[in-house]
């Protein structure tokens, strides 16, 4: 049992580091391509896993094997032209690039011939397999519009002006609610739905 969940987290290190590591550095370039340099001054314009990291998402991405987050990359919105919309297409970088991963990910697996359980290259398989969910996993779970998550900050650039200012006096409580969600499997119920149901699809590509 110990022995099989050790393995089972071997074969995740790789998809959720790389899946993690990309979506944070597609943030930090959407907001370079936006005029914000922040992020490159602050070196997370890397693929770096370790410059990304952050202890408690891991621990909650390898508690779930589907969700966390990593070290949110810096952000001025005072470089933005128009800071609360360029702040929203910031924040979809990084679902969206989880996305596009799991999409890639799923036309590969469709292209590789299937490798027989016997193969020493059977353990590649299952992590192709791993970074298909994680990375939905990842996007779907970071659109959940509870601060920090990234769908706070696009339900704060869809909304009225004076109803996002209303909806980010939360942020401060955001991290306490987001925890007690994830612990309680409270979130499991909302989100795993979507996450089978868009995995599934992909699955057929």
């Amino acid at each position: 049992m110990i022995s099989s969940y050790i393995q089972e987290i071997a074969l995740l290190a790789v998809p959720v580091l790389f899946s993690i590591t990309f979506h944070e550095v597609s943030h930090g370039y959407a907001a370079f391509r936006l005029g914000d340099p922040t992020a490159r001054n602050a070196g997370r314009l890397t693929l770096n896993p370790i410059s990304h990291i952050d202890p408690v998402g891991l621990l909650v991405l390898v508690v779930t094997r589907m969700i966390g987050w990593a070290k949110p990359v810096p952000v001025d919105p005072r470089y933005f032209k128009n800071p609360r919309q360029d702040m929203m297409w910031v924040s979809l970088a990084g679902p969206a690039s989880n996305l596009l991963l799991a999409v890639v990910f799923a036309v590969i697996s469709r292209v590789v011939p299937p490798i027989a359980p016997s193969s020493f290259l059977y353990p590649l398989a299952i992590m192709l397999q791993f970074m298909i969910v994680i990375n939905v996993g990842l996007a779907v779970f970071n659109l959940i519009p509870i601060p920090p998550l990234d769908g706070s900050h696009i339900l704060q650039g869809l909304l009225p002006y004076e109803m996002a200012r209303s909806y980010s006096k939360i942020e401060p409580y955001g991290f306490i609610i987001l925890l007690v969600l994830v612990f309680t499997r409270t979130v499991n119920v909302v989100i795993f739905p979507v996450i089978d149901f868009i995995t599934g699809l992909l699955m057929r590509i």
